[in-house]
């Protein structure tokens, strides 16, 4: 067996945070992977989050981390304005890197970050790993292989949390300027398993408004404004012909919290989630042919096989994540290119810009064909 791959992970908290949720249990069930340093903006910090997970190397920046010999590939699990700064860092120091999504904070940030690797012909890796789930993986062969005929149309609804209260760990989302929105998170992560599936979009037409502006922080009491939008609604084309409609939204009572619909001229297919979007949360699948009724569909053993020991993280925040690793630690093996990289990412962000501009404007947003 070849020489696990080194990681780095800045921004690691030892008691909350999503490196701590899911990418150091995702990565502790890899063989493929040693989790050798973490950083934080604190020595005491840093300290504390090494002494909680066993990591031998512990930093308070991540300047010292990108250019520790110890380090392979270095995560970026900080706040997305921190993102280009860290990202360019790393590559500069000649290592591969996983970002989290959203890569950038605008369309330039990821259009930099994608060039920078491009020239430094770093391996990359981007925090979509809504790819990954067996249920979307399942998806996306029977529509390969016509099990609904021609796609016709797609419908999507995605949500978020309850609205009105939110913890003051996740407070930064609320504000349109710091680039972690309903738009930019939940949405963009299942615009970019559509697309995945069924291919880019040609043309959209968007509506973006915040029904909910007044929020309460949990821990404090504190009144904040939401600039952030918490509606979003788009209707589209795929490059296909495809009839795209999608709804995400946040602060509604009850009803379905993610519903993917796909319909063609020979049958459905239907996937449905417990969560916003299923990188958090694993969707089911069901389907039918003709006039038959919709049915649960079982996923085939080939989408669920994986290195031992990532079965222990089903019904976890950190299992997609994983799959995402585990898929990435092949590719670096064999040469191939199947995880999501920076250049994914800007086909995504492309979307989400393109959304922007379209509710700005109240006019339809053309795209250029994808390459």
């Amino acid at each position: 067996m070849s020489a696990p791959i080194r990681v780095g992970i800045v921004g690691v908290n030892a008691q909350r945070g999503w490196a701590a949720e899911a990418h150091i249990p995702a990565l502790r069930s890899l063989p493929s992977y040693e989790i050798t340093a973490l950083s934080s903006t604190r020595q005491d910090s840093a300290d504390a989050a090494a002494a909680a997970f066993g990591v031998k190397l512990a930093f308070s920046n991540h300047h010292d981390l990108v250019t520790s010999p110890e380090v392979d590939l270095v995560v970026v699990t900080v706040k997305v304005a921190h993102h280009r700064e860290i990202v360019d860092a790393a590559l500069n120091a000649g290592k591969s890197v996983y970002s989290e999504w959203p890569l950038g904070l605008d369309i330039d940030e990821v259009q930099a970050m994608v060039g920078l690797a491009q020239q430094k012909k770093a391996r990359t890796l981007v925090g979509l790993q809504s790819r990954s789930n067996p249920a979307v993986m399942y998806a996306s062969e029977l529509v390969a292989e016509g099990y609904v005929g021609t796609v016709l149309s797609t419908t999507l609804i995605g949500s978020a949390g309850l609205g009105g209260i939110i913890d003051q760990g996740n407070s930064y989302i609320v504000k349109k300027e710091n680039g972690a929105s309903l738009l930019r998170l939940v949405a963009a992560h299942s615009i970019d398993v559509l697309n995945h599936v069924l291919g880019d979009f040609s043309e959209l037409s968007a509506v973006l408004d915040t029904r909910r502006p007044d929020m309460v922080v949990l821990e404090t009491g504190d009144r904040i404004v939401k600039t952030a939008p918490d509606q979003v609604a788009v209707i589209g084309r795929l490059e296909s012909g495809t009839t795209a409609s999608l709804h995400f939204r946040e602060g509604h009572q009850g009803g379905e919290m993610f519903l993917w619909e796909i319909n063609g001229t020979e049958g459905t297919l239907q996937l449905r989630a417990e969560g916003g979007h299923p990188g958090m949360f694993a969707p089911t699948i069901s389907g039918s042919q003709g006039s038959d009724r919709l049915t649960a569909l079982t996923i085939p053993e080939r989408f669920t096989d994986q290195t031992p020991g990532l079965e222990l993280l089903v019904n976890t925040t950190a299992y997609s994540v994983a799959r995402m690793y585990d898929t990435f630690a092949a590719d670096l093996r064999e040469g191939s290119r199947n995880a999501p990289d920076f250049a994914e990412a800007l086909r995504t962000f492309r979307v989400i810009d393109a959304v922007e501009n379209a509710a700005i404007s109240g006019a339809r947003v053309f795209l250029p064909k994808a390459i």
